[in-house]
């Protein structure tokens, strides 16, 4: 394949996948109003579920592929690149607080869920019952979410509120009627999977032009180009002063890709994982998500300061990765 053609499908299925998401949360949010789901729940899951779809997609396409390192590097760069990238731009551009739910919760989950993927990589084989397991646990921390958020809710009404507030402004063309609702789903899940594919066609061929491991592949370009979903929201948000959805969408995010996106990818097709992605860079990944829970959790905020140390993290990452390490081994 040209190196144009490559770039060109790249750019077109990156372009389908953030399209077909806002189109799939779009008639989903509207047929969960049509039959009076709480606003609540549909932030908690469809909304969030949405900024999630494209990594989603991206793996599982390139589980289909035979290709299981950009599967797992996807998530991996993705997880990285939502905490030391997003979150440190999200700081510089204003100090953000962090709420003591999400201390007490989500931030404790995420912890548990980067320590579940742990003994599963490290066998250089997610099978089908892992991808499950994994599952499992996601539904889990959904229904624990949703739980404990009604019962926020119940104490302070305003929350439902920002929420269907919030829903409302990310996502503004919403469809009216119930069929169109019923396209809109169809067609996001389609264009999803059509722009999960174009895009790893692209970004594979890129990166062996270029002499780049199928891992670094998945760690950078596929990684980089599913965040930019988060990227818009979360700084969307920060701007607005709504730190709790930024800190909140970044972090539920990351959750969303380690349980939901690898079991869901595994599940379809065990993964194979090379031993890189089995050793240094899943270690890279764990302590990034360390250093920023430690950032969150000393100081209850991420400070200009914090965000500058998270963004040359992030710089130190991709250096590495474009190192000697880029190269297949």
């Amino acid at each position: 394949m040209q190196t144009f053609l490559a770039i060109f499908l790249l750019i077109v299925g990156l372009a389908i996948l953030w399209k077909s998401a806002d189109i799939l949360v779009a008639g989903a949010v509207g047929l969960a109003e049509r039959f009076s789901v709480s606003p609540l729940i549909v932030g908690l899951t469809v909304v969030a579920f949405g900024t999630s779809a494209p990594e989603a997609a991206a793996s599982i396409a390139a589980a289909l592929r035979h290709t299981g390192d950009i599967a797992i590097g996807n998530v991996y760069g993705s997880n990285i690149a939502n905490l030391a990238l997003i979150g440190g731009i999200c700081a510089i551009i204003s100090p953000t607080a962090i709420h003591l739910a999400v201390l007490k919760r989500e931030i404790p989950i995420l912890l548990v869920a980067t320590l579940i993927l742990a003994p599963l990589v490290f066998g250089g084989l997610i099978t089908r019952g892992e991808g499950v397991i994994l599952l499992i646990a996601f539904a889990a921390f959904i229904i624990i979410t949703i739980y404990a958020a009604a019962k926020e809710a119940k104490k302070e009404p305003r929350i439902i509120a920002q929420i269907q507030q919030d829903i409302h402004q990310e996502v503004k063309t919403q469809p009216k009627k119930t069929g169109m609702n019923v396209i809109f789903v169809i067609a996001g899940l389609i264009g999803l999977a059509v722009g999960a594919d174009i895009a790893i066609r692209g970004a594979v061929s890129i990166g062996m032009k270029i002499g780049l491991s199928q891992a670094v592949i998945g760690m950078t370009i596929i990684a980089l180009g599913t965040s930019l979903p988060e990227l818009a929201t979360s700084v969307a948000a920060t701007i607005k002063g709504h730190d709790d959805i930024s800190i909140g969408n970044l972090i539920g995010s990351n959750i969303f890709n380690t349980l939901m996106v690898v079991g869901a990818a595994s599940t379809i097709r065990p993964l194979e994982i090379s031993h890189r992605l089995a050793g240094t860079d899943y270690w890279i990944m764990a302590a990034v998500t360390a250093a920023f829970v430690a950032m969150a959790a000393l100081g209850k905020k991420l400070s200009r300061l914090d965000g500058v140390i998270l963004v040359t993290i992030y710089i130190a990452y991709i250096g590495y990765l474009f190192g000697f390490n880029a190269i297949v081994f």
